[in-house]
């Protein structure tokens, strides 16, 4: 692991390491790899079912299947792309299922566009616009955008967690782009 005074270490090869020790009956890597990754889960988890309390299911759930299956992973991806890709796929089977609670009325969720907390209405209000215009788009360009921007992942790694094409990644993100741009609002601020 990483030591005062050396170089931080790439955070994949760590996760490929706390997975070799997982893979040897070591659970506390297991808690690491949670800690990493839990955030960064719970956002594209929620981005698509709108519900803290869906969202906390699907995440646990996203955690019990990747500790079940981390047998099978064999880091051909990273680990994080592996983990999404069973977190989406967790989401998707939830949303198809009718058990999904009643969801959150979208315009109550805030979708921050930068870091800080707005404390300018106009700003707040395009956020609320943006949101909206975001979930307008088909799932696919919304995903790339989500994993693009608020997660600031790579194109390889979304074409991994999509499981398609890089071009195709790359292509979703555009497009979403390109349509969040049509709106009137979002171009004015742009």
């Amino acid at each position: 692991m990483f030591e005062p005074g050396s170089t931080p270490r790439d955070p994949k090869l760590i996760d490929l390491e706390l997975v070799k020790q997982v893979q040897n009956g070591n659970k506390t890597a297991f808690n690491i790899l949670v800690r990493a990754h839990q955030r960064g889960v719970y956002a594209i988890v929620f981005s698509m079912v709108k519900d803290h309390d869906t969202a906390d299911d699907v995440v646990q759930d996203t955690f019990v299947k990747a500790y079940k299956h981390i047998d099978s992973f064999e880091a051909k991806s990273s680990f994080k792309s592996w983990l999404y890709s069973i977190a989406i796929n967790t989401a998707k089977n939830v949303l198809k299922s009718d058990s999904l609670r009643e969801m959150v009325d979208f315009e109550k969720v805030v979708l921050h566009v930068t870091p800080r907390m707005s404390e300018n209405i106009e700003e707040h209000e395009l956020q609320i616009v943006l949101a909206e215009e975001i979930e307008k788009l088909p799932a696919k360009q919304k995903l790339a955008l989500t994993l693009r921007i608020f997660d600031e992942l790579p194109f390889k790694e979304i074409a991994e967690i999509m499981e398609c094409p890089y071009d195709t990644a790359k292509a979703n993100f555009r497009h979403a782009i390109n349509s969040l741009r049509k709106h009137p609002r979002i171009l004015d601020a742009a």
